[in-house]
């Protein structure tokens, strides 16, 4: 390159990778023109590649540096990115709808396009996984709109219409996991990273076909060394791709067979015999032999019938089982003298609407090398670079935890999305709970949540991050999974309907009877430990023989008892507060206020056994507070001392109680209600808040305090499915942070930022 030229600031640089030689393409655009600065062009010294899939990546390798070292010394430039294009022998592809509401009419911009794109190869990727059970895992390597909608009508172009509705068919093509990794893998070795991967069809055609020919039904045949892409168009855009694994090299085999002579000899001659009469070679022995150009055809013949038939046959599949109006030719492969008369033939059109397709096409490209070649090997190369401008960095590759995945890059990528393609738990990324402890109280199920273990420790490019840490192209991204908590671990006494002591009057003087629980049919104290599905009964009452044996009181059959006033037997139950008299007078109901002492106005309803009410005393301070509306007890069951003794007192938890009382006398009850929540988490006695998320009310049970990242417990927030750059959490209307402590009326938001 003369060292007066000068060059624009940013050059492309695209690659063919083809099956028999790589070809290099230098160049850049202004207006609507491309100017090729450079080509080069290096066969494989071996066949290191076969239909169009690297078989040896560091002899591919080795040659693509070539390409690069002999590009870099036209031009006088260093190239560390590449644009590239994949052919592969397992070619799928997906056509799909997808639609966008806008909230109020706007004017539809570049960003709202590249938006409906991205969700239209989400879809069909997502669609194409349902319908394609197979081991290898499959990468979109490219697209094409089909037609555009502006408020459900077809519409060439949405920019700068204004709109309600958006929407868009398009067509997604898919490769294998292997073809795609060994091409990265080749140009890896070269010391270069992928820029912009395409389809071969699609860069071909963005040379061959131009737009304005889009709207008439034409088929694109790209006809390499080991495969023919194929391409159709109509109604103005490109409907479908596809491909067959047999092309010019399937001619170079038979002829090295007929003249008895190895591959690269055999594809010289043909190539000569598209230039020449009579072709010179030696063979395998070294004898010089001729033969004719006719001959060369007649040996080919067969080949070409069969290949330009499957080419045929999917043409047709692809355009809805009928054949195109025309079809051109590019490639290598496609120019040996017979194959276009013959595909015309197998397709049924007119002989000259099938051509091949060089220089006549390149109208507006400029070649500013003297010697440049300017023939149908040339178009895709060339249209690799176009790419770029078109589809510039819409697939990137990292690395999660050495694991090489590619993402569709939307310039909002995360931690989150790099986990869900690597297939990593969503689970691993978030605190997991330990064992949850089930159970039941007074036949109603309750559970008690584990603990919260620690979050996933996670890093991209070695620095602390999260999952929602933007990535880009070649990051290295590590996540050491969420760690489970410690098992839920409950005793009696920190329930909410565990209540220390039942204060009774027995012959006017106040009797503090120990509370026990029934566990599947046992006496437990309050510390006992719950066990997994334990069936736990609160009694909130004593019987009068229960009281006798506690006070180790021995009660003649010949007394009177006397519960509340009432004449009663060794079997009535005895409630919180109630009076017991046991003596050997029968008393008058005159003789006694029925009401006990003070003014009856003051005082609360309480069961008796027979269901009616009578006055009594009202609670004392020494009631539990936890003994309120929401305990619910099982007045049908008896208890029995076990062993007919008095239940075992707790002492300590009487002294706890009763110093409790001390320090809430003369308090009003709704002061002390107040005091619960700090009393509860004192003791460590679960307790229930409610909150408001997003509009709705939610209730949190089971824990003495809570963080914000509780309320994913209990709300459906679905985080495997990234809607947005990231998730908003607002707490009170400020921003919040996860481990932020929320309390009962606290207002929640969470939302996806746009």
């Amino acid at each position: 390159m003369s060292e007066t030229m000068k060059l624009p600031g940013q050059l492309v640089f695209g690659l063919d990778i083809g099956t028999r030689s790589i070809v290099g393409t230098v160049g850049y655009r202004t207006g609507e023109h491309f100017h090729v600065v450079a080509q080069c062009i290096r066969e494989h010294e071996t066949r290191a590649m076969l239909d169009g899939q690297i078989h040896d990546i560091h002899k591919v390798g080795s040659t693509i540096s070539e390409v690069k070292r002999c590009l870099e010394e036209k031009t006088g430039r260093k190239y560390t990115d590449v644009c590239i294009a994949a052919a592969g022998r397992v070619l799928r592809t997906m056509t799909t709808n997808v639609e966008y509401e806008f909230p109020a009419d706007k004017e539809v911009n570049g960003e709202d396009i590249y938006a409906l794109d991205s969700m239209g190869v989400e879809k069909a990727y997502e669609e194409f996984l349902k319908t394609n059970n197979t081991e290898m895992k499959f990468y979109c390597v490219g697209y094409s709109v089909v037609r555009y909608y502006l408020n459900h009508y077809p519409i060439g172009n949405l920019e700068g219409h204004k709109a309600k509705h958006i929407g868009e068919d398009i067509i997604a093509t898919f490769l294998p996991d292997d073809v795609v990794d060994g091409l990265y893998k080749a140009v890896g070795l070269a010391g270069l990273e992928v820029a912009n991967l395409t389809l071969e069809p699609i860069a071909a055609i963005q040379v061959a076909i131009p737009e304005m020919y889009r709207m008439l039904n034409i088929a694109l045949v790209d006809v390499g060394a080991g495969t023919s892409d194929i391409s159709i168009t109509n109604d103005g855009s490109i409907i479908a791709y596809g491909m067959i694994p047999i092309a010019g090299d399937a001619l170079t085999e038979v002829i090295a067979k007929h003249c008895l002579v190895d591959f690269k000899t055999a594809e010289q001659i043909k190539r000569e015999a598209g230039e020449k009469e009579t072709i010179e070679y030696k063979d395998i022995m070294g004898l010089s032999q001729t033969i004719s150009r006719e001959k060369v055809l007649e040996v080919a013949a067969p080949v070409i019938k069969d290949m330009t038939k499957q080419v045929a046959d999917k043409i047709k599949e692809l355009n809805g089982n009928k054949s195109v109006s025309a079809a051109f030719v590019v490639g290598g492969g496609g120019k040996l003298p017979g194959y276009t008369d013959e595909l015309a033939s197998q397709l049924g059109i007119q002989h000259e609407r099938v051509a091949v397709r060089g220089e006549e096409v390149m109208l507006k490209i400029v070649f500013h090398e003297e010697d440049a070649r300017r023939d149908s090997l040339m178009v895709t190369p060339i249209g690799i670079c176009l790419s770029f401008y078109e589809q510039s960095n819409n697939f990137i590759f990292v690395y999660f935890n050495d694991q090489r995945i590619k993402l569709y890059d939307n310039n909002k990528l995360a931690v989150v999305d790099a986990a869900m393609q690597a297939e990593f738990a969503n689970a691993g990324l978030f605190p997991k709970r330990g064992k949850e402890l089930n159970y039941f109280v007074n036949g109603k199920p309750r559970i008690t949540r584990g603990s919260l273990g620690e979050a996933a420790v996670i890093t991209v490019n070695g620095q602390d991050a999260d999952i929602y840490t933007q990535i880009h192209a070649n990051d290295q991204i590590r996540v050491e999974e969420s760690t489970a908590g410690e098992p839920a671990a409950l005793d009696i006494n920190q329930l909410p309907e565990y209540n220390t002591a039942l204060w009774v009057e027995v012959n006017e003087k106040k009797v503090e009877l120990p509370v026990f629980a029934m566990v599947n049919g046992n006496l437990q104290s309050g510390f006992y430990g719950i066990k997994e599905n334990d069936s736990i009964e609160f009694l909130n009452y004593y019987t009068v023989r229960q009281i006798a044996e506690f006070m180790d009181v021995i009660i003649n059959q010949d007394m009177n008892i006397y519960v509340n006033n009432k004449l009663a037997d060794m079997d009535t139950k005895v409630y919180e507060n109630f009076s017991v008299i046991w003596t050997m007078e029968e008393l008058q109901l005159s003789d006694r206020d029925i009401y006990g002492s003070g003014a009856p106005d003051t005082y609360a309803n309480l069961p008796v056994d027979d269901g009616s009410y009578v006055k009594s005393e009202p609670r004392k301070e020494e009631t539990n507070l936890f003994m309120g509306e929401n305990s619910v007890f099982n007045a049908g069951t008896e208890v029995e001392s076990e062993g007919g003794g008095a239940p075992e007192t707790n002492t300590d938890a009487a002294e706890t109680d009763a110093g409790t009382t001390g320090a809430n006398e003369n308090k009003s009850v709704e002061a002390v209600n107040e005091t619960e929540a700090s009393d509860n988490s004192k003791y460590n006695i679960p307790r229930t808040i409610q909150v408001t998320v997003n509009g709705e009310q939610i209730r949190l049970e089971g824990k003495t305090e809570y963080i914000f990242v509780d309320v994913f417990d209990y709300i459906d927030f679905d985080l495997s499915v990234p809607q947005g750059s990231g998730i908003a959490t607002k707490l009170n209307e400020k921003d919040a942070q996860y481990m932020e402590p929320i309390h009962s009326g606290d207002v929640i938001k969470i939302y996806w930022k746009d």
